[in-house]
C-alpha cells in the first residue's frame, strides 16, 4: 500500500499533502488529551504514556516488515491503523502510523517522498478513522466483556484495509498518471486487499487480546470496561475473634492510590516485552517474510499503474530496501536494518509524544496558576 513517486500527479499529491498536514495538526491536539486521559485511566504516570505510544509506533514498523502470502505471487503486510487506534486512541494512532511512514520513506526508500501525503492520508488517516468508528460502534452493541474488544478489533481491522484500497482508487481516479480503466483498478485493489485484511485482522486481534490479558487498563479502546480495584477488610481480621458482620470498603482515596500503585510496577515489563517482540520481528522473523510483491505492487504490475513510476529520492540510502549497505550477508543486513528501524521509530515516536505530554502538562499548570493566585474573600 506504500505509494511510490510518480503514481499520482503533482496537484493531487499536493492536495493530499495539505489534507495530511491538517490531519496531523488536529491529531497533535487530540493526542494530548488522549495521552493525559490514558495516564489517569490506567493509573500510569503521565511520563510513562509517551514511551508506550512510541512503542506502538515501533511495533507497527516491525510487524510491517513481515510480509505474508495472500494469493499466488502476492503478499501483504500490516497497515496498523486499527491496531494503533485501539491501543492508544485515534488521534495518537494517526501520529503513530505517520511517524512509521516518515521513517520508512526517509530511511528505507519505502513509499515516495512526494507521495508522503498520499500515504499518510491513505494508510494513517483512512484506516484509523474507519477502524475506530467501526470499533466503537461494535463495542456499544456487543456484551461488555473483554472478548468483545478482541472481536471488535478483528472486524474493524478487516474492514480498514479494503477501505484504504478504495481510498487509493479514488485518489488514482483523480490524479493517476497512467491511463488505466478505474474499474479494473478498483476490482483488483479491493479484491486483493480483502485477503490482506484477514491477515491484518488476525494480527490486530491477537495483539490487542494479548495486551488485554495482561494490562487491560493500557488499551485505550477498552477504557470503561475494567473494574476498579476494591479493597475490603477480611472477616478473619476482627479483633474479638468473631467474623465481621459485613466487609468494609476501603475509602475511595486509598483504593485509588492502591490501584494506581499496582500498574506502575508492571508498565516497564509490558514496555520491555513489547520492545523485545518488535526487535524479534524486525531483526529475525523479517528474514522469513514473503518476497512476493505486496498488494499495490502486484496490481501496479498487472494493470500498468507503474508505467510512470519514478525512482525514489533516497534509493541510495544506506538502509534502502530494508538492508544495510555493504553487508553481504542478507540475513545480517536485513536484521540489522530492522533493528535500526525499530530504534529510530521508537526514538522519533517517543520524542513526539513526550513533547506533547510536556506541553499538555505546562498548559494545565498555566491554567491552574491564575486561579491559585486569586485572593480569597478573607484576604480581600
Amino acid at each position: 500500500m506504500h505509494v511510490p513517486d510518480g503514481f499520482i500527479n503533482a496537484p493531487v499529491s499536493a492536495a493530499t499533502g495539505a489534507v495530511a498536514a491538517a490531519a496531523v495538526a488536529v491529531s497533535l491536539r487530540g493526542a494530548r488529551r488522549e495521552l493525559a486521559g490514558a495516564a489517569q485511566g490506567s493509573g500510569t504516570g503521565a511520563e510513562r504514556t509517551a514511551p508506550l505510544a512510541g512503542l506502538v509506533a515501533a511495533f507497527i514498523f516491525a510487524v510491517q516488515m513481515l510480509n505474508f502470502p495472500v494469493a499466488a505471487g502476492t503478499s501483504g503486510h500490516l497497515l496498523g491503523g486499527a491496531l494503533a487506534a485501539i491501543l492508544v486512541g485515534p488521534y495518537t494512532g494517526v501520529l503513530c502510523v505517520s511517524v512509521v511512514l516518515l521513517m520508512q520513506g526517509v530511511l528505507f526508500a519505502d513509499g515516495g517522498l512526494t507521495a508522503l501525503g498520499v500515504n499518510i492520508t491513505d494508510m494513517a488517516i483512512v484506516t484509523t478513522v474507519v477502524a475506530y468508528a467501526l470499533f466503537r460502534g461494535l463495542v456499544k452493541v456487543l456484551p461488555r466483556r473483554r472478548r468483545s474488544i478482541t472481536v471488535a478489533s478483528f472486524v474493524a481491522a478487516l474492514v480498514s484495509v479494503p477501505a484504504a484500497a478504495m481510498a487509493f482508487t479514488a485518489l488514482y481516479a483523480l490524479g493517476g498518471t497512467a491511463d488505466v480503466p478505474i474499474g479494473k483498478v478498483f476490482a483488483a485493489m479491493v479484491g486483493v486487499h480483502v485477503l490482506i485484511g484477514i491477515g491484518e485482522a488476525a494480527i490486530t486481534a491477537l495483539t490487542v487480546g494479548a495486551v488485554i490479558a495482561v494490562r487491560p487498563d493500557l488499551v485505550y479502546g477498552a477504557r470503561g470496561l475494567t473494574t476498579p480495584l476494591e479493597l475490603r477488610t477480611s472477616p478473619l481480621a476482627a479483633p474479638d475473634g468473631e467474623p465481621a458482620a459485613a466487609p468494609a470498603t476501603v475509602p475511595a482515596a486509598a483504593s485509588a492510590a492502591a490501584s494506581a500503585a499496582a500498574p506502575r510496577r508492571s508498565v516497564r515489563r509490558v514496555w520491555l516485552a513489547g520492545l523485545a517482540a518488535a526487535l524479534v520481528c524486525a531483526g529475525g522473523l523479517s528474514y522469513y517474510a514473503s518476497a512476493s510483491p505486496d498488494g499495490l505492487e502486484k496490481v501496479a504490475q498487472d494493470q500498468g499503474i507503474d508505467a510512470k513510476a519514478k525512482d525514489h529520492a533516497a534509493k541510495d540510502s544506506p538502509l534502502a530496501d530494508y538492508s544495510v549497505k555493504d553487508i553481504t550477508d542478507p540475513r545480517l543486513a536485513g536484521g540489522l536494518a530492522g533493528v535500526i528501524g525499530v530504534g529510530a521509530t521508537l526514538a522519533a515516536g517517543t520524542g513526539v509524544f513526550v513533547v506533547l505530554r510536556r506541553r499538555r502538562s505546562a498548559g494545565a499548570g498555566e491554567a491552574a496558576a491564575p486561579a491559585a493566585e486569586r485572593p480569597t474573600p478573607e484576604q480581600v
